[in-house]
């Protein structure tokens, strides 16, 4: 299983609902995800360039982008920013196959 940084920022629309009908959205969150076999492992909220921050963990790639796109086409969402998160494990693995790859710079 995959983990995913969701970041998000709710249309002005959507804040006013909740500010008129104040509401627990990691259920949602967590809900959408299950239906995937997935599972949240997060939620915030924060200041800044996004208004929330969610971090899931998915099958794969695909399972995460239908979670996303589910949420996305509801309206709610004025954007979404979705980045897969690799293990130090993985980077160590990964950085391991870069040393055998014989890049040459353009030019050269």
């Amino acid at each position: 299983m995959a983990f995913y940084l969701m970041r998000f920022s709710y249309t002005p629309e959507t804040w006013s609902k909740l500010i008129q009908n104040p509401e627990d959205r990691r259920d949602a969150a967590r809900a959408y995800i299950e239906e995937v076999g997935g599972s949240l492992h997060g939620f915030w909220y924060g200041f800044g360039e996004y208004d929330g921050y969610a971090i899931y963990e998915a099958p794969d790639n695909v399972s995460m982008a239908s979670v996303v796109l589910a949420i996305t086409s509801g309206g709610a969402i004025a954007s979404v920013e979705t980045t897969v998160l690799m293990s130090v494990e993985e980077t160590l693995e990964a950085l391991a196959k870069g040393k055998g790859i014989g890049y040459r710079r353009p030019g050269e």
